[in-house]
């Protein structure tokens, strides 16, 4: 007599187990798990399956008419893989070479049929390969031949020049990952201005402490990279504090959906923009603009300069994850600041009687 009603308890039960386990909340966020791992397939393929030169800064040496020639000749190459200009002299070009200006020069030997071929593997390997390719098939053409002069060597332990963005991708992923545990642990909006204040101070503290040791893991100890271990390290803390403060920042506005936004713009849109594997001019067009704004781009120029390229060029990139940090710590804030007025603003009629005063 028990077994029809069992059976039916049974069947509720495990609906209603289903409805506990999957709620709305449940069903959105992973939807959104989803969503994200579309959008990482989609961003690190659409960037990174298919390489092509576009528009690199490439500079001419050589006497004005044949300079004029070979900048137009290099301006018709299909698909426009270079950006052409003429510089005066071969000095001039290693200097904006160094200055991150041009990557890369062809100096035209009028008396002879041997030009060079300026190149910076230091600024990425892949792409010092590429100038080298397109130059050797149109000296060919002309029967002329090409030797390579690299003016900014990557390291032989920095394989393909992928070191700097190595680094700095573990200083986003801390930067994110402690912001994320400070939320998780104590709930993703900061209940108040004084609890903000002090998760961004420990997000400080952190980044100061990630930043060193990234720096010398990357230097003194592996030897991957040349350059100051001062300046890695406050690169690294500049990194890992914009990052974080942001992360933070978005969590203050969006609860736990934050973490996901960060993920969205630090990994999913940032890393395969950052110009690491492929450097910027072989990525295509919406990659190769998104990817100076956001801070593993940044940081990734920044720490390649610092290693081959004394330290040029770096006022933009330091000015990008100066405002992604300035802008985590006064969303953070303001987030915090206002979501106190509004607790207060829903308190007050509790704890007042009819007349708006004070009552028990």
């Amino acid at each position: 007599m028990t077994e029809t009603p069992g059976a039916g308890t049974s069947r509720t039960s495990f609906l209603g187990e289903v409805r506990d386990a999957v709620s709305l909340r449940a069903t959105l966020l992973v939807i959104g798990v989803v969503a994200l791992q579309l959008l990482f397939i989609a961003s690190y393929v659409g960037a990174l399956h298919n390489p092509k030169p576009r528009d690199v800064a490439f500079g001419v040496v050589a006497p004005q008419v044949t300079a004029e020639q070979t900048v137009a000749r290099l301006k018709r190459l299909p698909g426009s893989p270079l950006d052409p200009r003429a510089v005066p002299d071969a000095a001039g070009a290693r200097k904006q070479i160094l200055n991150r200006d041009i990557d890369g020069a062809l100096v035209v030997d009028t008396r002879g049929t041997k030009d060079t071929l300026l190149v910076a593997t230091g600024g990425g390997t892949v792409l010092a390969t590429t100038l080298e390719t397109i130059t050797t098939t149109l000296e060919r053409a002309e029967q002329r031949t090409v030797r390579v002069v690299d003016v900014a060597p990557a390291s032989s332990q920095d394989f393909d020049g992928l070191s700097s963005f190595y680094l700095v991708v573990g200083w986003c992923v801390g930067g994110y990952l402690c912001a994320s545990i400070l939320a998780i642990s104590a709930g993703a909006r900061p209940a108040d201005p004084r609890r903000a204040v002090i998760r961004l101070i420990v997000m400080a503290l952190v980044a100061v402490v990630g930043g060193l040791g990234g720096a010398v893991i990357v230097g003194p100890v592996l030897g991957a990279l040349p350059g100051s271990v001062p300046a890695f390290w406050g690169l690294g803390a500049l990194i890992t504090f914009a990052v974080g403060a942001a992360t933070l920042a978005l969590q203050g506005v969006f609860g736990v959906v934050g973490i996901g936004l960060a993920i969205l713009l630090v990994v999913i849109a940032g890393n395969p923009s950052a110009g690491g594997a492929f450097p910027l001019p072989l990525l295509p067009p919406f990659w190769n603009a998104i990817g100076p704004a956001l801070p593993p781009g940044a940081g990734t120029w920044v720490a390649r300069s610092i290693a081959y390229f004394k330290g040029n060029a770096v006022t933009g990139p330091l000015l990008v994850l100066s405002a992604w940090a300035l802008a985590g710590i006064l969303v953070t804030l303001l987030g915090a600041l206002l979501r106190r007025k509004h607790e207060d603003l829903l308190d007050r009629p509790e704890s007042a009687g009819p007349s708006g005063s004070p009552g028990g």
